[in-house]
């Protein structure tokens, strides 16, 4: 890899370190190539990414980046996986953590805060952006089907004696 190429790499891993909701580092020692493009693929599905990359290239990019924090993270065989859900990549780690006992979470970070496993472990149990937004739809939504029906019951109740007094009417 020649300098340009390095130089290419940093730019790119900072954007990923400034416009990540959450980083998640991890070893990975042991992971066949099976098992990394099944993790890559999960991530890939909950929105997130999986980045290899050589530690001194990270922490280089992670210099003044609100993530900084894990630099003391990045030796061995480490992967980074992120995503700019604050929620998915750490719920798609701690999931494939438990599955596979090759993939050992060292921690992360969120924005400037740094998650240790236990931090990541309790962002993996938050409830996702998109589950947050159904439950607030639903919150609001569930009032204005209550007042619609409470609105449109009076103008019922009153069809409803309007149709009794014409019965009685027709009927006298």
């Amino acid at each position: 890899m020649d300098r340009a190429q390095k130089e290419k790499l940093v730019e790119e891993l900072g954007q990923i370190f400034e416009s990540s909701g959450v980083v998640v580092v991890a070893h990975y020692a042991g992971l066949t190539v099976a098992e990394m493009q099944d993790l890559r693929a999960q991530m890939r599905e909950a929105g997130g990414s999986v980045r290899v990359a050589k530690n001194k290239l990270a922490k280089i990019a992670l210099e003044g980046k609100p993530c900084a924090s894990i630099a003391d993270l990045l030796s061995g065989m480490t992967v980074l996986t992120f995503s700019e859900d604050p929620v998915a990549a750490a719920k798609v780690s701690e999931k494939y953590a438990k599955d596979n006992s090759k993939f050992v979470i060292l921690g992360g970070a969120m924005g400037e805060t740094a998650l240790d496993p236990a931090g990541v472990k309790a962002v993996a149990s938050m409830p996702s952006r998109e589950e947050l937004i159904a439950s607030i739809v639903g919150c609001i939504g569930a009032p204005a089907s209550n007042i619609a029906g409470a609105i449109g019951a009076p103008a019922s109740n009153i069809a409803s004696i309007l149709s009794t007094i014409e019965e009685r009417a027709e009927a006298a």
